[in-house]
């Protein structure tokens, strides 16, 4: 298999001789963004005991590449193209049941956090987490001493809880893409009536359009996210 700019592994030789003979933690990064994982590297690679083996640009590359270089860790972001982190995560945690996976995310919506422990994540870094405590992070994951979340915002109350039954299947309309007329007649309801229940979602959730109530909703998962969802 010939390595790529996002996705090359690092072999067992290999670490010796860059350690000295000393064979330590081994990383995975996960991340559509270059950028991000140019970041994580220059954190991870400052640790004597960790070792970043590989890079990965969506999930699918994460999975082979984790059969590919065999890690002990893996650093996860959930929003991937192709195959999303969550997917990655489960199938990951179920292939290969010894690797830790740690996921990264800027989602730190409690709601995603509990699906992703779910699913067999053995941490949850917060991308706003101080970077230098990621070695830290990925230790403790290694040595399954940590189940908990690193960076995440504590629970608030929601204004959501003001939402009625009504708007609530308003809002649900509005997800799957429906035109306020197509709202109407799936609710049986006059298209003004829709509008009502609309501009009192956006003052309740405080947003200024349908793209931002839609966010909202998935965020604090007050509908059915396909992110969320059972994976195949």
């Amino acid at each position: 298999m010939v390595p790529t700019t996002s996705r090359m592994a690092t072999t067992q030789a290999d670490l010796a001789a860059k350690k000295g003979g000393v064979v330590t933690i081994k990383v995975v990064i996960a991340d559509d963004h270059s950028l991000v994982r140019q970041g994580l590297r220059r954190y991870l690679d400052m640790a004597e005991d960790i070792d970043v083996v590989g890079e990965a640009s969506n999930g699918e590359e994460a999975i082979g590449l984790v059969e590919e270089a065999q890690p002990d860790v893996v650093l996860l972001d959930i929003r991937m193209p192709q195959m999303d982190g969550l997917t990655a995560l489960e199938r990951i945690a179920k292939r290969f049941p010894k690797v830790k996976v740690v996921v990264l995310s800027g989602v730190d919506d409690h709601a995603v956090v509990k699906t992703a422990f779910e699913r067999g994540a053995r941490a949850y870094a917060a991308k706003h987490v101080d970077p230098r405590d990621l070695p830290s992070v990925v230790r403790q994951a290694h040595a399954e001493t940590v189940y908990q979340p690193f960076g995440v915002r504590e629970a608030e109350p929601a204004p959501h809880a003001e939402l009625t039954e009504s708007q609530l299947r308003v809002l649900q309309c509005l997800t799957q893409g429906l035109s306020n007329k197509q709202i109407a007649r799936e609710l049986w309801l006059s298209e003004q009536t829709v509008k009502f229940h609309l501009s009192n979602i956006y003052r309740v959730l405080q947003v200024s359009s349908r793209s931002e109530a839609i966010r909202y909703a998935f965020e604090r998962a007050l509908v059915s996210n396909p992110m969320l969802e059972a994976a195949p």
